[in-house]
C-alpha cells in the first residue's frame, strides 16, 4: 500500500502551505519524499511488466518537484499539495505516453496519455487517429475502457484543427488538446491496501491506448 506517511504529510501541508511551517517540519517533508521514491521505484517495476517499452527510469526522473513556479502566477502558495510522478520512457520530461500517480488529500487520481503535448506531437496523433479511426476507436469504445475512461480528459477544439476537414466523419476524435485519461481516487482509496490493485488493473487498461499514441509519437521524434 502507499506509506501512510505521505499521505499524512501532505494532509497537514495542505493546511500549513506555507514557507515557515515547511521549514520547521522539513524532517516529515525528507521522510515523505523518500517514502513516496522508494514506492515509485517499486511501482516503475510493476509498470514495466506490464508495458516493458517505459524501460527503467528511475524515480527521481519520474517524479516531480513539490516547489511551485509562482513567478507569473497569481497563487503565490509555496508548494504543491501533492507528489506526482510519470513513468514513462524518459521520465517525466517524456514526449512519450505513460502513466501517472497523483497523491493528494481530496484530488488523488490515476492518469495516463499525454498531456499538453508539443505541437509536432499532438499533429502526429492526430495524423495517425485520422489514417487508423477503426484501430483507435476500437479501442476507446471497448465496453470496459469506457466504462473506466468514459471520455478522453482535457480541453478540447470547438472546431477542426487547422489542416483537417471540419467534415470529416471523425474530426471529433481530433479535437482534444492533450489525449488524458484519468481515474479519480478518494482519500479511502488512497489509504486502503486494495489501491494497489486499483492501479494495476488501470495501468494495464491503459496500455493499448498508450501503445497507440507512442506509435505515432515515434513517429514525430524520428
Amino acid at each position: 500500500m502507499i506509506p501512510t506517511v505521505i499521505f499524512k504529510f501532505l494532509k497537514e501541508l495542505s493546511v500549513n502551505n506555507n514557507k515557515e511551517w515547511f521549514q520547521d517540519n522539513k524532517p516529515k517533508y525528507q521522510d515523505a519524499k523518500q517514502a513516496f521514491e522508494e514506492y515509485i521505484n517499486g511501482l516503475i517495476g510493476v509498470v514495466h511488466s506490464i508495458d516493458p517499452t517505459v524501460g527503467h527510469p528511475h524515480a527521481k526522473d519520474c517524479i516531480f518537484r513539490i516547489f511551485r513556479d509562482v513567478r507569473f502566477a497569481k497563487d503565490k502558495t509555496p508548494y504543491k499539495n501533492n507528489f506526482g510522478a510519470y513513468i514513462a520512457h524518459g521520465g517525466r520530461k517524456s514526449p512519450y505516453g505513460g502513466y501517472y500517480l497523483h497523491v493528494e488529500p481530496d484530488n488523488s487520481f490515476i492518469g495516463g496519455g499525454v498531456y499538453c503535448p508539443q505541437p509536432n506531437v499532438l499533429k502526429a496523433v492526430r495524423e495517425t487517429i485520422m489514417e487508423r479511426p477503426y484501430d483507435y476507436k476500437k479501442i476507446i469504445e471497448g465496453r470496459e475502457f469506457k466504462k473506466v475512461f468514459p471520455e478522453i480528459w482535457g480541453e478540447r477544439l470547438k472546431t477542426a484543427p487547422k489542416g483537417f476537414s471540419k467534415d470529416d466523419p471523425n474530426i471529433d476524435l481530433i479535437r482534444p488538446k492533450s489525449y488524458t485519461l484519468l481515474v479519480n481516487l478518494s482519500d479511502e482509496q488512497i489509504e486502503s491496501p486494495k489501491v494497489e490493485d486499483k492501479i494495476l488493473k488501470t495501468f494495464k487498461l491503459m496500455k493499448p491506448y498508450n501503445e497507440f499514441l507512442n506509435t505515432a509519437i515515434k513517429n514525430a521524434m524520428s
